[in-house]
């Protein structure tokens, strides 16, 4: 297909398609196939510009829209996300590669957040006491920020978005999204869903586009808080210079989880779980299993079963029948993740499944990489420091419970993990000690619920606030404070220059 026929992807600007006003395009590939299907056209700071602008004046209607009425909005938006997964799905899985039956979990699981939002007229309760002085009451409620932007992730095109937008425009703010350049036709298509549901334009926009929109973004003095999800070098960079700016940031990096299996764990479950969290999505998940923490008495056993699971995953592309595992998303991913497992071969390690250089017939140009099982790895190797977000599990065996703690802690990164145990002492143990965000006992992808909040620690999280729930509540609003006295004028009391005992009598 020629360049002039490809498909231009837009933003979406005061509810509807735009064209970018420069000139600078990228394309966007079918990792599966290998071929470019269309051209993204990259935003500009006139761009941000322009969004943010229209945003600015759809926020001040809708955040004095009444709670009944938004959540309504929600409602709509709910159902027709529902209805439409299908379709959602399919250009998730053609842009991304990952598996429909995937990419439709994707979508469940961001619903969840929708579902959540829908109930913001209990969440913004406010706080009420009534005679904390004589005739004097004290009320508090929450507002909202009003333009706020999520800059998003490849890896759950769908999901992130969802994760920040619902609750950010349920509590009355505007929200302008950035998604990733490499799969950026979902963001459109939940824009059409939010004006269907009848959303107000302005209140959701989509500007695509790369560094020179983050930086547009991180500086623009009508943005009042940054939500991220992506590596954690870039959100160490989101963090610092939106923090710089004076907003409010919750920057979500990278992860190497931890899977510690003990020797008293059901092994073939054990199995079962660490090859699906590891090898689904092709590995690209801040959620997956890439290490496992095995201990030293079951470990031949444990990565015998994992090689056979490893072996039989159904490598294709993401829409045909019976598929497994798609492809990586681009051909610089494939490299890299086919150089470090490269890496551990030369460090010492020990290959006992290798996914290097696989072709799916039919497919042969895709980015694909086989599941692989990378056993007797150490600290010092390579593909072990590095965050591989490809279909590769590393195998770390460990004399007991306690050295598998001291392994996790000592690693900088602190996301997800989880323990494979029949044992309630040690799960206890075990989540007491280990110094990460989110804990799974025998549940490999531990990732909250709505109705909680997600986040890591250490080098997971930059800020102190984590995604949606309670705590998405929170980051985008900000809380006020009413104290009020109608007195009559037999009641008036002479005005006090200075604070007294009196004061609260």
């Amino acid at each position: 297909m020629s360049l002039t026929t490809q498909p231009l992807i837009t933003h979406w600007i005061d509810g509807k398609h735009v064209e970018s006003t420069g000139e600078r395009t990228q394309p966007v590939f079918n990792p599966a196939t290998g071929q470019e299907i269309a051209r993204l056209g990259l935003g500009t700071a006139a761009d941000v510009d322009r969004a943010v602008a229209v945003a600015v004046a759809a926020a001040e209607t809708w955040s004095q829209l009444s709670l009944g009425k938004r959540a309504a909005v929600l409602f709509r938006f709910r159902d027709l996300l529902a209805a439409r997964t299908p379709e959602l799905a399919a250009i998730v899985s053609r842009e991304h590669g990952k598996v429909l039956s995937d990419a439709a979990g994707e979508v469940a699981r961001g619903l969840e957040v929708v579902e959540f939002a829908t109930g913001l007229p209990h969440l913004l309760k406010g706080e009420y006491s009534s005679e904390a002085a004589s005739g004097i009451d004290v009320y508090s409620f929450r507002e909202p920020l009003g333009v706020v932007a999520g800059i998003t992730p490849f890896n759950f095109p769908v999901m992130v978005p969802l994760w920040m937008s619902p609750v950010a425009i349920a509590t009355g703010n505007a929200f302008v999204l950035k998604p990733s350049e490499r799969d950026p036709s979902a963001s459109l298509f939940l824009a059409e869903l939010w004006q269907e549901a009848g959303l107000p334009d302005g209140v959701f926009q989509v500007v695509q586009g790369d560094k020179e929109v983050v930086d547009a973004l991180l500086h623009h003095e009508d943005i009042a808080a940054v939500s991220f999800v992506g590596s954690t070098p870039i959100a160490r960079y989101i963090h610092a210079t939106a923090s710089a700016e004076g907003k409010r940031v919750q920057a979500l990096g990278g992860a190497k989880n931890h899977g510690v299996v003990l020797a008293d764990a059901d092994l073939d479950d054990a199995a079962d779980q660490l090859a699906a969290a590891a090898f689904g999505a092709a590995g690209e998940r801040c959620m997956a299993l890439s290490v496992a923490v095995v201990e030293d008495a079951v470990a031949d056993e444990l990565v015998a079963r994992l090689a056979e699971k490893a072996r039989s995953v159904r490598v294709t592309a993401g829409d045909q029948p019976g598929a497994e595992m798609g492809p990586v998303i681009t051909a610089q991913a494939k490299a890299r993740i086919e150089g470090l497992i490269s890496s551990a071969e030369r460090e010492g390690a020990e290959l006992v499944v290798d996914g290097r250089g696989r072709t799916v017939p039919g497919y042969e140009e895709g980015f694909f990489v086989g599941p692989t099982v990378i056993d007797r790895v150490a600290a010092e190797h390579e593909v072990y420091r590095e965050e591989v977000f490809g279909p590769v599990i590393d195998v770390v065996r460990v004399s007991g419970l306690d050295e598998a703690i001291d392994v996790i802690n000592a690693n900088p990164y602190g996301n997800g993990t989880a323990v494979f145990t029949s044992s309630g002492e040690a799960a206890r143990t075990f989540q007491r000690r280990v110094r990460v965000g989110m804990v799974g006992i025998n549940v490999p992808i531990p990732v909250p619920v709505a109705w909680h909040s997600f986040g890591g620690w250490k080098d997971s999280l930059f800020g102190e606030s984590h995604v949606y729930g309670p705590e998405g509540i929170r980051f985008y609003t900000r809380g006020k404070v009413v104290t009020q006295r109608w007195p009559h004028s037999a009641q008036r009391t002479a005005a006090s220059y200075h604070f007294s005992g009196d004061a609260q009598k």
